[in-house]
């Protein structure tokens, strides 16, 4: 008998494909770990909090962390250790979806530091693992004495060929048209993520409501799994805020209505608003420590905080009006400019309200794509979009240790919305790098970045399919009467104080890229659709202000942009156009500034070929089609003069391609040697009058290039052999002599 009592529970996908939640077999001292598989796909989620809480600490500090092991999927590697280093941005970009869902399904007064850790076990190049990760760290949750409000799951949905799918193998994947990881309860949508092909407001819901639908077995299976392990039927204790009624309800007294005021004056500033509160609260609480110096400053802050937060959100849904006084609808002022970096291959500087993005782009090379290597995927991406988030662009002062998850998911998000309307990629012969800083931030400095980023493209050139356009869309709900408001591009104050933060960006037509998180539960149908076709009228918009600026893509690259075009080659002319140890190409590059790469693909060589201007680009295309070029007979040619010999000269008429310039073949006299007539290294003009149709071989001329000479008479022809005498007609030479008998050959 094993030293241990796995329990293990199923899931069966719409397919009949199956999900097992393991556990008791791993990881038996974390507080709870469960082993889920589909394939061969295998994750291990562990969950572990801490008994005691950090001195201070008046937050929850979730740490969830996603890990792919590369020898889950029999690789090694590729760093210079060769071992599993920091995260990927993959791996950030699913951990992030996972604590999207999991951190509001804690008590608001659980401040216990709580771990989570997912790690990819075993691969299977079918399974995207990504759809997986919250399933495990929930069902991990479930069966630990952690306080949770779960189960909760994600899926992924896909549109594949007109039909929905859940968890999809990754082959398919690569065919829909519709791409979401929806996370949810049994009882509401809580997260939705992903990419779109311009989709409708409604298909979207459609693909959400049906993903809920599978989401909801998940659910049901790990409560079954739950009941299964006895410590997760208490959770475990903790001690809870302490309260104070009396001074809860002074501090409500002093501060509604006057916040209320303050949110209802519609001040445009942030820094204004910010004064208008903190006249509020800076007094009351001078006051207060005045008549109790024992206060607790904690508890004063809690009770200010939610008394500020219901003034602000009552009088949204009474009032029908926001913070900085625009309607529920009202899309804050925007300006923008295009090729305001003169140096940059194109920028643009879009502001909206307080929040402002200076995005550029460059253009590289095939040798400038970057290298992904991961344990599923291994390869190169030509495409990179990434955001910037420095701390004054909030009027703070923080050290600058590079990008964080939050800066990664905001890029990864403009990266997604971008990408759909890039063109095709036999028709981009550029890596793109597009680099959004975010300069001033009030709330949508990411889709601000979607906003910049696509009129930065249009200004450098690049043949957008469309424009995109993104905003950022919020709710206020009273739970107890069921009004609620929707709000079209959001202040900061508005997301932190909301209910909901749901992002779409999109091009005219539909919808293409999602983010959307939402912080209550019972989210209904009816309200997602209604933020869903209010955020369409946002993003027309925005689209249209977009266009006073730039409606269509620049005419030409900026004059410093690398030039560039792709010849397509039979693969047979690779190595020559390559040549010896590269000798042929790093020439070619060195006598016309150009940078070349060459690949074979789809059995041609595609030759991809960059530089500075036009006359070394000719100069490049020049040598490359020579080399690739099939010789024609009749076609003139300019050649070199390589050796001589008595019967003639060889000639290299094109690269690699040398042909026969017959003695007779180069004038209309009878030359008796070629010695003063042609010399090697000598540059000719010649036509190609022949290939021979067994040895491949080309004979050249240079006479038939030039007029004959008149009364010149073309030298007879040999006599055809039938015309030759037979051998029975010749002259009777009489009988041979005799020459006696042959010698013996001589044999070892």
């Amino acid at each position: 008998m094993p030293p241990y009592n796995a329990v293990t529970k199923h899931i069966t996908l719409p397919d009949g494909r199956q999900i097992s939640l393991e556990t008791g077999k791993l990881a038996k001292f974390a507080d709870g770990a469960v082993v889920v598989r589909l394939g061969d796909a295998m994750l291990l989620a562990t969950v572990v909090s801490q008994p005691s809480q950090r001195e201070g600490v008046d937050f929850l500090p979730l740490s969830v962390d996603y890990q792919e092991k590369f020898g889950g999927a029999g690789k090694i590697p590729g760093s210079f250790q060769r071992r599993e280093g920091r995260l990927s941005d993959y791996e950030i970009l699913v951990c992030r979806i996972v604590d999207r869902i999991l951190r509001p399904m804690f008590p608001k007064d659980y401040h216990y530091e709580v771990q989570v850790m997912i790690s990819l076990i075993s691969a299977d190049k079918d399974v995207q693992p990504d759809a997986l990760a919250a399933l495990a760290a929930s069902a991990a949750l479930a069966i630990s004495d952690i306080p949770f409000a779960g189960p909760i799951s994600e899926v992924r949905v896909a549109r594949i060929d007109g039909k929905l799918q859940i968890n999809p193998k990754t082959a398919d994947i690569a065919r829909a048209d519709i791409d979401l990881i929806v996370g949810a309860t049994a009882d509401s949508v809580a997260m939705v993520e992903g990419e779109m092909n311009e989709v409708s407001e409604e298909e979207m819901v459609e693909a959400i409501a049906y993903a809920h639908e599978a989401i909801k077995e998940q659910v049901r299976v790990q409560q079954e799994l739950a009941q299964a392990i006895e410590k997760s039927h208490v959770k475990r204790e903790y001690p809870k805020y302490d309260e104070n009624e009396e001074l809860k309800q002074r501090i409500n007294e002093a501060v509604y209505q006057a916040a209320y005021e303050v949110a209802k004056s519609g001040n445009p500033s942030k820094a204004g608003r910010k004064e208008g509160f903190s006249a509020i609260k800076k007094p009351l609480l001078e006051k207060l420590l005045a008549e109790q110096p024992e206060l607790d400053q904690k508890m004063f802050a809690r009770y200010y905080g939610s008394a500020e937060k219901k003034a602000i959100r009552d009088m949204m849904i009474k009032e029908r009006t926001r913070l900085d006084g625009r309607q529920l609808t009202e899309i804050r002022p925007i300006w923008s400019e295009v090729n305001y970096l003169p140096g940059a291959h194109g920028s643009a500087l879009f502001t909206r309200g307080e929040t402002q993005s200076l995005t550029t782009v460059a253009l590289g090379t095939k040798l400038d794509e970057q290298i992904v290597d991961s344990a599923m995927v291994s390869g190169y991406n030509k495409f990179l979009l990434h955001y910037n988030f420095p701390a004054f662009s909030t009027g703070e002062v923080k050290p600058n240790r590079g990008p964080g998850r939050r800066e990664i998911g905001h890029g990864n998000l403009a990266m997604r919305s971008i990408k759909k309307v890039l063109p095709a990629e036999d028709e981009n012969p550029y890596t793109i790098r597009v680099v959004s800083d975010i300069l001033e931030s009030n709330g949508s400095s990411s889709m601000a970045t979607v906003c910049a980023s696509s009129m930065a493209l249009m200004d450098a050139g690049i043949k957008l399919k469309a424009a995109v356009s993104g905003i950022a869309m919020g709710l206020v709900q009273d739970k107890e009467t069921g009004e609620y408001a929707v709000l079209s591009d959001i202040l900061g104050d508005e997301d932190h104080l909301g209910d909901m933060d749901f992002k779409v960006t999109g091009t005219e037509k539909g919808i293409v890229a999602c983010q959307m998180d939402i912080k209550i539960q019972g989210l209904s149908s009816e309200i997602m659709t209604a933020a869903l076709h209010q955020a369409r009228e946002g993003r027309l918009h925005i689209l249209g202000e977009m266009a006073k600026t730039i409606s269509e893509t620049a005419a030409d690259l900026k004059p410093h942009t690398p030039r560039s075009t792709k010849i397509l080659v039979d693969k047979e002319y690779i190595g020559a156009i390559i040549g010896p140890g590269g000798k042929v190409v790093q020439q070619i590059q060195k006598d016309t500034n150009a940078t070349i790469t060459i690949e074979e693909k789809d059995e041609k060589g595609h030759v991809y070929i960059y530089t500075s201007n036009a006359d070394d680009m000719a100069a490049a295309v020049g040598r490359i089609r020579g080399i690739a070029a099939t010789p024609e007979v009749g076609e003139t040619y300019s050649g070199t003069v390589r050796s001589i010999q008595a019967y003639g000269a060889f000639v290299e008429f094109m690269p690699g391609k040398d042909g026969l310039l017959h003695i007779s073949e180069v004038s209309y006299d009878r030359l008796p040697s070629l010695e003063g007539v042609l010399t090697v290294g000598q540059e000719v003009k010649v036509q190609l009058v022949e290939v021979d149709k067994k040895t491949g071989k080309f004979r050249l001329s240079m006479k038939s290039l030039t007029p004959k000479p008149e009364g010149y008479v073309e030298p007879s022809e040999r006599p055809e052999r039938g015309d030759r005498p037979e051998r029975g007609d010749r002259p009777d030479r009489g009988p041979r002599p005799d020459r006696g008998p042959r010698p013996e050959r001589f044999t070892r």
